[in-house]
């Protein structure tokens, strides 16, 4: 086989291949030999049948399109190996210039990596959001403990109310016929909780133990089941048991039950302290995002539309993997968006060029900047990582797979490169 790289043009490059007469002889044959077994002729054993004989009944072009395929997929895969400076980023598009018994000649238009034209990634201004911690956060933290910490009590002696535990059975019938999926039993409902449809626990209120209603709803426009959308339905309830809740007092005694603390006012500082943490490292990721945006802003990258679609095909088929593992088709789940196969398509190709740009462009900074993880910064991770597993690092790295150790090198290295951007540029 030989080959001629032509000129890139838009990122595009064009290769003509060529293989002479004993090599193309050779491609045919193998062709002959893989697919002689589908063939019957009479007066022929199946899958002893001379090539010749077949060539003669179905026509001598007869193994070419399969030798062919076969020899452009392994040809350009020889090709990417030995001209390593060439990144394919799809599978080019054949074109045949001539295919004979003398040989055969193609030219394959390969779509390559995009190149990246760095803008300016040091110097540039970014703000980082200062961070405060308010009393108010604070005592939403110990409301949400208190909250846990609630109980449910048997109520006998008034009717239901807002903010009450209740048990129901519930059938629901749209004009006198009972639904599907609109009726349970002994069914706990926590009343203002809003899960039901707007209207049903409003009406629930004020019904004493043994009660029985009817209860009338429409449901919603957007409900997602589209035969029962904007229609009016009727639930008959009735009411089973009631439960109040009761919290706790917020004191010193609360405090000692819920924290290792002893006093109320060593969990507030705690929960201030823990609450400004939290609050300290989203700012410092929402700047690692402002960063990245602001450089990437900067840069220019022509990015290959096969290369937006061959991505959003992968996501595509990750989700499809995930739903069937819960019980739920693709199509099922795009019925439940209300998109079609193409919408949803359309509406992620905004955010994968982005994070393509994005990728490409952090991959150029890292090699213009020589960045890259040492063994001894492998090693540490890996050290680290063993620690936290209750393992020896020996024994960690013994069930590694390279794509595992590759995770924690692009780990390193992604740090190191966001570290640079944080020194180099200014942060106010």
């Amino acid at each position: 086989m030989t080959y001629k790289i032509g000129e890139k043009k838009d990122g595009v490059l064009t290769v003509e291949f060529k293989l002479n007469k004993e090599e193309w002889e050779a491609e045919i044959e193998k062709a002959y030999q893989k697919n002689k077994g589908k063939y019957k002729l009479d007066g022929f054993r199946q899958g002893k049948i001379p090539r010749k004989v077949l060539e003669k009944t179905y026509g001598e072009y007869l193994f070419y399109e399969d030798a062919l395929n076969t020899v452009c997929d392994r040809s350009f895969f020889e090709f990417l190996d030995k001209e390593q400076d060439i990144q394919a980023v799809d599978y080019p598009n054949i074109s045949v210039k001539n295919m004979s018994a003398e040989g055969v000649e193609w030219v394959a238009t390969i779509t390559c990596m995009p190149e990246v034209e760095l803008g300016e990634y040091t110097g540039l201004s970014v703000e980082k959001s200062k961070v405060s911690v308010s009393e108010k956060e604070v005592d939403a933290k110990i409301k949400e403990l208190q909250e846990k910490q609630a109980r449910y009590v048997d109520v006998t002696d008034r009717p239901a109310k807002m903010g009450d535990l209740v048990n129901i059975d519930f059938v629901g019938s749209m004009n006198g016929v009972a639904f599907e999926g609109g009726s349970a039993k002994d069914f706990e409902l926590e009343l203002g909780s809003h899960q039901f449809i707007a209207g049903f626990e409003e009406q629930v209120v004020g019904m004493s133990i043994n009660e029985s209603k009817d209860v009338n709803v429409t449901f919603p426009k957007e409900y997602h089941a589209k035969e029962l959308a904007d229609k009016p339905a009727v639930f008959a309830v009735k009411l089973l048991a009631i439960r109040e809740k009761q919290m706790p007092e917020i004191d010193d005694k609360f405090a000692a039950d819920v924290s290792e603390f002893s006093t109320l006012a060593e969990l507030k500082k705690d929960t201030k302290e823990k609450i400004k943490k939290e609050k300290e490292d989203a700012s410092e990721r929402e700047l690692d995002n402002k960063l990245v945006e602001a450089v990437v802003a900067k840069a220019n990258v022509n990015i290959p539309e096969c290369m937006v679609n061959n991505q959003i095909n992968r996501a595509i088929e990750d989700t499809s993997a995930s739903l069937k593992a819960q019980g739920m088709s693709y199509e099922m789940y795009l019925a439940y968006i209300g998109m079609t196969d193409a919408q949803l398509r359309e509406s992620r190709k905004a955010d994968t060029e982005k994070q393509i740009k994005t990728s490409l462009v952090l991959s150029e900074i890292i090699k213009k900047e020589n960045i890259s993880a040492s063994d001894e910064e492998v090693e540490a991770k890996v050290a680290e990582l063993a620690e936290k597993m209750k393992k020896k690092p020996a024994e960690l790295k013994k069930t590694m797979t390279p794509s595992q150790r590759d995770v924690i090198i692009n780990n390193i290295v992604s740090d190191k490169v966001i570290n640079l951007l944080k020194e180099k540029n200014n942060i106010k």
